[in-house]
């Protein structure tokens, strides 16, 4: 065998969520061609891993992606996305292929009826699945995220206090229905004797001085740095909370401490930090037995019911003393 390609469109936390698989395959077959397909959007998620060979870069014509993956001639294709795009690519290239069980029926199942009939496997070993054509084993040294040139930590303009010890906290997601609320992350905040710095894209920036405006402890960078920018302060944090984000699974990546939030989705869904030396190095928080909860494998603009229960009935205690523990004296 000698070249392999990879396919992941999106999105952040699932393209990082691959990366034990590319790690593996490199490692193990070194003399095999690894190329990888995603969109130009994610070009910097992979830029900087060394185990990938070549990155092809999907913008808005599948057509051209599919001429230039062609003319690379795999030997093997590794569908790490299995929708109706990567599918398209492999059946167009006409080359051996494995697919990724999305077990799409089970949530739906899940979602629609709350029966639970999921496998307790996590995403990244269904990748491992995927790619059983070549006999991987999983070296369980967890996910990779490789900082780019510019994402140094001393050169970011932060203020003094937090620059050394302090916690991160990413308040952004792509769904309202996982965004943890802005007065319960005030309430929070106010009682941790430590400085806080909170995470999003522009999106989360006017939200984010809402909460820092209400505290002395608390920067808000959401929306002023790169997404390598943020990842470097995560990776200089003594702690993450985090909604289930892309930003969670870089966290998991560089092994911090986390405290994961979860709204309408569900850890069942295997989509929960990726640590597998350090499996108590995450806390879980959600309201359990709630029977509407999960409404969506993705999730909304707004709650369905409208009375957004799976997070305005958070123990915020919770949440509390997890950091508090994470943050101990000499940690």
């Amino acid at each position: 065998m000698k070249k392999i390609l990879i396919i992941r469109f999106s999105s952040i936390g699932d393209i990082v969520l691959t990366t034990p698989v590319i790690r593996c395959i490199k490692k193990q077959w070194p003399d095999v061609q690894l190329h990888y397909a995603t969109k130009s959007v994610n070009n910097s998620l992979l830029a900087s891993n060394p185990y990938i060979d070549k990155i092809h870069l999907l913008d808005n014509d599948m057509s051209d992606l599919i001429q230039r993956l062609k003319n690379e001639n795999f030997d093997l294709i590794i569908d790490l996305h299995n929708n109706l795009r990567s599918r398209r690519i492999t059946l167009s290239l006409g080359k051996s292929a494995e697919h990724v069980n999305k077990l799409n029926w089970k949530k739906w199942l899940f979602v629609n009826f709350k029966i639970n009939i999921l496998p307790p496997v996590h995403i990244v070993d269904r990748y491992f699945e995927a790619a059983k054509a070549l006999n991987l084993k999983n070296d369980f040294e967890g996910l990779d995220f490789f900082l780019n040139e510019n994402s140094d930590f001393q050169k970011l303009e932060l203020p003094n206090a937090f620059k050394e010890r302090y916690i991160a906290w990413v308040i952004g997601g792509k769904h309202f229905t996982k965004i943890f609320p802005s007065d319960k992350i005030i309430n929070i905040c106010s009682q941790l004797d430590i400085p806080i710095i909170l995470l999003g894209d522009k999106d989360d920036k006017a939200r984010g001085e809402i909460i820092a405006g209400e505290l002395d402890n608390v920067f808000n960078a959401a929306g002023k740095f790169s997404l390598h920018e943020s990842a470097a302060i995560i990776k200089n944090a003594q702690a993450v909370i985090t909604n289930d984000t892309g930003l969670m699974h870089i966290a998991a990546a560089f092994k911090k401490k986390i405290v994961s939030i979860w709204g309408n989705t569900v850890s069942d869904f295997g989509m929960y930090p990726y640590l597998p030396q350090s499996k108590y190095n995450f806390k879980i928080i959600e309201v359990q037995n709630l029977p509407c909860r999960p409404c969506s494998k993705i999730g909304f603009k707004k709650c369905p019911k409208k009375h957004f229960k799976c997070m305005n009935n958070i123990n915020e205690n919770e949440i509390l003393q997890a950091v508090k523990a994470y943050i101990g004296a000499g940690n």
